[in-house]
């Protein structure tokens, strides 16, 4: 699979109408996010999008690339919503704790599908997918700078830990079908940062 990809977007239609690249990756985005990846095939995509094979390959070149795409357009969402949410934020436990509560907000919306990185990561066991290694060092080296101004004694040890309590917490609300793994995560990382 590519590592990353630009499309080729066409230019919007006159009327304000999303372009077929656009159509194609909301209709991806929607169809992976409930299915998976895997599950999805690409004549349904197209299907579902109303886009010709042709505009697919024009704008992608295969559904790999779609993938990627996919997955970059999520990295890059959900770095803006965690942006948003501490946007008037100060203290920097609070904005750890952002990560969990955007969580608990978006969970049951989401039908309680856990994250959608590890889902990406697990249909493709044999290689390591750009966007969500991208992603995962995003919130990785986010909780560390965090942690540092907070002025904890080993921020890359503790952000690596509330990683992974925040990993778990995911898991755990996806198996349960409930948001309590995703509370009791949050409030082990307040412990822990009591701690740290």
């Amino acid at each position: 699979m590519a590592t990353t990809t630009e499309p080729a977007v066409s230019p919007a239609d006159r009327r304000g109408k999303p372009t077929p690249a656009q159509r194609l990756l909301d209709t991806a985005t929607t169809l992976f996010a409930r299915y998976g990846i895997r599950a999805v095939g690409i004549d349904r995509v197209l299907a579902e999008a109303g886009v010709a094979r042709a505009s697919m390959y024009s704008a992608y070149g295969s559904k790999d690339a779609l993938v990627v795409a996919y997955l970059e357009n999520l990295d890059r969402c959900d770095r803006a919503r965690w942006h948003e949410a501490i946007a008037e934020v100060v203290d920097p436990q609070d904005r750890i704790l952002a990560f969990f509560d955007l969580a608990l907000a978006s969970a049951p919306d989401r039908g309680f599908r856990g994250c959608r990185y590890a889902n990406a990561a697990t249909e493709f066991p044999d290689e390591p997918l750009a966007p969500v290694v991208a992603h995962r060092r995003w919130m990785f080296d986010t909780l560390t700078e965090l942690l540092r101004i907070r002025g904890a004694a080993d921020p890359p040890g503790l952000a690596r830990r509330i990683q992974l309590i925040y990993d778990g917490a995911l898991a755990g609300s996806k198996l349960e079908h409930a948001i309590e793994p995703l509370q009791i995560g949050r409030a082990v990382a307040v412990e822990l940062l009591r701690g740290g």
